[in-house]
């Protein structure tokens, strides 16, 4: 089966096959091996790509920055306070001013229309870097990682999420195992369960390729997980909810004790980042005082020998770069 995704956007997983998802990783299997043995091709070369962003953003911006530069392309960031985009200026024109400009946007922002409507109104590829509800370059990125340290095919990988599982992170997840026949548990207080509607959508995806998607409270049913992840427990925005995230969610930090229930010695932790896992460093004076340890994970699983973390940080800019190149870029070596 030939695989084409010029001039095809990203803005969620369900777009996508998992013959495409099985494309998008094995190309950046293969940049990744190129960049390692010193190998430099520019497929980018004249091609420009617009970063908007609404979110701020380090691995994100960092990844699509480092891989276009690899590839010869150029890019142009911006943030809200540097144009009019959304303020004095509507998104349609925007979005049809950005498509004369640029070969293509990456937008990482607050609402999923936004950037569905970028995608409708520029006429060039749109890349969801991150929006309230999703976060597909990630799920590129972790799934790459997953491929590199579990000896299973992906299909016969159990992904355990623990923590906030009606967050953008879990329903990305959701997606990604929907779509490539996984096994996803998403393990948190029935308080923050996700959401039916996104829930269903995604149990609609996992008929057709055998995954199996679970929800519980029980942080015993992580039994048998290759992979243990999890996520801030406030996102931007919610800083006002912390006490009240605390007390839900504490029995989900991931800790050396919660790894042992998956009983599985090669069981692999996982995390999007940024993390809070060290107290002293990453929680406020403020919070210290009031007593909240917003830590989702320990610092001993996180610098751990079951953590890949640092792994799955690079692997952004693998999975990002192959799917500029995959989209807009001279596939003609």
């Amino acid at each position: 089966m030939s695989i084409d995704l010029k001039g095809r956007s990203l803005l969620s997983l369900m777009d996508l096959s998992a013959e495409e998802i099985r494309y998008l990783l094995d190309f950046a299997i293969k940049l990744k091996a190129e960049r390692k043995a010193g190998i430099r091709k520019e497929r980018l070369k004249g091609r420009c790509i617009l970063l908007l962003f609404e979110k701020t953003s380090t691995r994100t911006r960092c990844s699509f920055e480092v891989g276009a530069a690899q590839e010869g392309g150029v890019v142009t960031f911006l943030s809200n306070a540097d144009s009019q985009f959304g303020k004095k200026e509507s998104l349609e024109d925007s979005a049809k001013v950005f498509g004369r400009l640029y070969d293509a946007i990456e937008y990482r922002g607050y609402s999923q229309k936004t950037v569905e409507d970028l995608a409708k109104y520029s006429g060039v590829p749109v890349y969801n870097g991150l929006t309230d509800v999703d976060h597909p370059t990630q799920i590129l990125a972790d799934l790459m990682t997953i491929e590199e340290h579990c000896s299973k095919p992906l299909d016969q990988v159990k992904v355990a999420f623990l923590g906030d599982t009606r967050n953008n992170m879990a329903y990305a997840w959701m997606y990604g195992c929907a779509k490539m026949g996984m096994q996803f548990i998403a393990c948190g207080p029935k308080e923050l369960a996700p959401d039916p509607e996104i829930f269903g959508r995604a149990q609609e995806a996992a008929k057709e390729s055998g995954a199996t998607l679970t929800f519980t409270t029980d942080t015993a049913d992580i039994e048998g997980a290759d992979v243990v992840y999890t996520d801030i427990w406030a996102s931007m925005g919610e800083e006002k909810e912390i006490p009240k995230r605390v007390k839900l969610l504490a029995p989900y930090k991931v800790t050396d004790e919660l790894l042992e229930k998956t009983k599985n010695p090669n069981v692999i932790f996982m995390h999007c980042l940024p993390s809070f896992h060290d107290f002293e460093t990453t929680m406020g004076e403020e919070q210290r005082a009031l007593g909240y340890d917003i830590r989702e994970v320990t610092d001993e699983v996180f610098n751990g020998p079951h953590s890949v973390v640092i792994d799955e940080a690079e692997n952004r800019m693998h999975t990002i770069k192959a799917l500029m190149v995959a989209t807009i870029g001279d596939l003609s070596d």
